[in-house]
């Protein structure tokens, strides 16, 4: 069984990927950490994106997120460069 999640991108990363949001289809038991490696496997655009190496925050559901946070049907999920304060 398969249901959608909202995904958001923001700040950089909207501007490096092309698009500000998408709806996806992704398979029951699906982690943030599987839903970046499905996304980075897409080109090497969105594998420099995110990749490990890059400094990304996720949210689901407006709430930080880690790599093994579980994602479920109707879920937003953002992902968005770390914000500095001054």
């Amino acid at each position: 069984m398969n249901h959608a999640v909202r995904i958001l991108y923001f700040a950089s990363l909207r501007e490096h990927v092309g698009i500000a949001e998408e709806d996806l289809r992704i398979d029951a038991g699906t982690t943030v950490h599987h839903l970046l490696e499905r996304l980075r496997a897409r080109d090497s655009t969105w594998a420099q994106a995110l990749g490990p190496s890059q400094r990304i925050m996720v949210s689901v559901n407006q709430e930080l997120a880690r790599p093994e946070t579980p994602l479920g049907a109707g879920d937003e999920v953002a992902f968005f460069p770390p914000v500095t304060g001054g």
